[in-house]
């Protein structure tokens, strides 16, 4: 058995347990959870519950040896002996299938290591493989097989367990199930009609296009004629893309098929939304049509910059590739069998991307990208033929390059259960706004100018998000969870976070009582505004207004007029009335704004932001 000689630490700082195991004794692991079990009576009858969990789940490390109550951490420690005597139990257990369906562990994830002087045995349990799923207790899968939420561990549903089962057999095609009681007059004509034009527009030499209909479609997996009995019908998948509404929803089909895109562009509450498109009984809602409707929305938002390639008009961006290949995603990864529907949100600021059923990788190997795991592989090739999707694994890194290209925040991935789903949030923010560092200098005032890169990274995220975990931030900064957790008790004993425990996850909000003694500066404001230094403006751009040197007020004034007609760039404003970007953004804009003199494009913060005066 591996023995890990280093001292290891285990800090409690405001109730919340801080195990570094994952850095020093599993450096390649990337679980987000510890679970601390007592062992002094022996191997914990419960480990196995959790087991199940961790490996059906999104991996974990399970610390025999600390006793956790109520947030308070206790390492009890363990003699060798008893130690031997635990590993030998564990090791019997797991390989014993009357047990334990399976063991996915190998010799190097089960360590004894030292925590403040005292021997402790961690397990590492990884994310088992979609075929290694479900990994459950006894000889039953159900009843018997577990996951974990944030509550801990819990039993899956028949269902859940259903759909894992399903999951692990590769030569199970749920998309490509023939559905016995459906014909060809179940497919919308238009539909079929439509898809072919954008096909011959892509590939106008393609061989499928001189196909009959039901030709066409057989080579597409949207209808099947079986060798053996010589029956035929459409497919699932068909019957998704190109069906009529009706059909889709046939109980032999997927009767829990919906489709939902919802905008959200109005700044008042009571409205619910300003779009909307859903199988309302005025088209025929399938995959493709709704594809068709959709796509025009969702890209509508992003900007089209004027780019000529080879001599040709491209009015589309990385950002565009990115966008659609989320939506595309969405569409053909989704369980259909599972509860829930497909939703798409599309707001001011981000783009929301909701779909029913589990993430067939590691959540690790979704952000590496190069494993190709479709559920819906007929679905995912008539999208590929028309040149709105990708495989290989190459989907997720066209999303995560495209956002960066625009400078926007970096995607990412909640993982749902109780039902299962998964939520793809696409902001469209920069990385740190302007509104947002002007709200932190007047929260935090100078305090602002001394922080390094991850730390401003942080305050930003949660003056943005409301608030921020450590499982959060691993997806923003490049440092290991370990390192976040030392990060976010600075700041805390700095006091510029405070924390707030909440069962088995802290957050971490901004302190606004915090008081910056920036009085000094408030008291300059009029002073540093009016002894700016002339030369380093746009002389060139000055209107006559800004030839002297303009009072705050009259400054404020001037802004006014500027941007009584149309909204303005804060790039726009500055070049108008002959001041700095980083003078009106610290010291103008936000005053105007508090005093209601002007307002914003987008009502939060928005990379492209601009100004327009209040109309009285």
């Amino acid at each position: 058995m591996v023995q890990d000689n280093r001292q290891l630490s285990l800090f409690d700082f405001e109730n919340q347990p801080i195990f570094v195991l994952q850095n020093e004794v599993f450096p390649e692991v990337e679980s987000f959870e510890v679970e601390f079990k007592s062992a002094l009576g022996g191997l914990p009858q419960d480990l196995w519950k959790t087991y199940s969990a961790f490996a059906n789940s999104q991996g974990g490390i399970i610390a025999l040896g600390i006793v956790e109550k109520k947030n308070v951490f206790t390492i009890e420690g363990l003699g060798k002996e008893h130690i031997e005597k635990l590993q030998r139990d564990f090791w019997n257990q797991i390989n014993n299938r009357k047990a334990v369906s399976k063991n996915i562990l190998e010799n190097q994830d089960v360590k004894v290591c030292l925590l403040e002087g005292k021997e402790v045995l961690a397990i590492n349990v990884p994310v088992a493989t979609r075929t290694q799923k479900p990994v459950f207790l006894t000889t039953n899968p159900f009843g018997n097989t577990y996951k974990r939420n944030h509550e801990g561990d819990y039993h899956c549903t028949d269902d859940e367990v259903r759909r894992m089962l399903a999951d692990a057999d590769l030569t199970l095609k749920p998309d490509g199930r023939m559905l016995a009681y459906h014909n060809f007059e179940d497919f919308d004509a238009t539909s079929i009609r439509q898809y072919k034009q954008l096909l011959s527009a892509s590939k106008p030499d393609h061989p499928w296009l001189t196909l009959t209909d039901k030709e066409f479609l057989i080579q597409l997996g949207a209808y099947t004629i079986d060798r053996k009995t010589r029956k035929e019908g459409p497919t699932v998948a068909g019957m998704l893309m190109f069906g009529k509404t009706l059909s889709i929803v046939d109980d032999d089909c997927c009767p829990k098929f919906f489709p939902d895109y919802r905008e959200y562009f109005s700044d008042n509450p009571a409205d619910r939304w300003t779009d909307r498109v859903y199988p309302d009984g005025t088209w025929e809602a399938n995959l493709f049509q709704f594809y068709r409707q959709v796509w025009p929305k969702l890209s509508s938002k992003l900007p089209k910059p004027f780019q000529l390639y080879e001599g040709r008009r491209v009015d589309e961006t990385l950002a565009h590739e990115a966008l659609r290949e989320a939506f595309i995603n969405s569409l053909v990864h989704t369980d259909y069998t599972a509860s829930g529907n497909i939703v798409i949100e599309s707001r001011l600021e981000t783009f929301l991307f909701v779909n029913p059923g589990t993430l067939l990788v590691s959540l690790d190997q979704y952000y590496q990208g190069g494993v190709s795991e479709c559920r819906n592989n007929n679905l995912q090739k008539m999208f590929m033929m028309i040149g709105s999707a990708e495989k290989a694994g190459s989907g997720v890194g066209k999303i995560l390059a495209g956002w960066k290209n625009a400078h926007w925040r970096r995607p990412f991935l909640y993982i749902e259960s109780k039902p299962d789903r998964l939520e793809l949030h696409l902001p469209m923010l920069s990385t740190i706004p302007d509104d947002t560092l002007i709200e932190l200098r007047i929260l935090f005032g100078d305090e602002i100018d001394v922080l390094g890169g991850d730390e401003l990274t942080v305050l930003a995220t949660c003056q943005i998000e409301g608030d921020i975990t450590n499982q959060r931030l691993q997806y923003l900064v490049d440092k290991h969870k370990t390192e976040i957790t030392k990060l976010l008790q600075d700041l805390c004993k700095r006091g510029l976070l405070v924390s707030d425990n909440k069962g088995r996850w802290t957050t971490y909000h901004l302190n606004k009582q915090y008081r910056a003694n920036d009085s000094s500066s408030e008291d300059s404001s009029s002073e540093d505004s009016s002894n700016e230094d002339s030369s380093s403006e746009d002389s060139s751009n000055e209107d006559s207004s800004t030839k002297k040197r303009l009072t705050n007020e009259e400054l404020i004034a001037f802004i006014e007029q500027v941007c009584a007609h149309e909204y303005m760039s804060l790039e726009e404003i500055a070049k108008r009335v002959g001041k700095s970007t980083r003078h009106l953004i610290n010291r103008i804009i936000p005053r105007m704004i508090e005093m209601e003199r002007l307002v914003k494009l987008y009502h939060d913060n928005h990379p492209n932001q601009k100004y327009k005066t209040r109309e009285s």
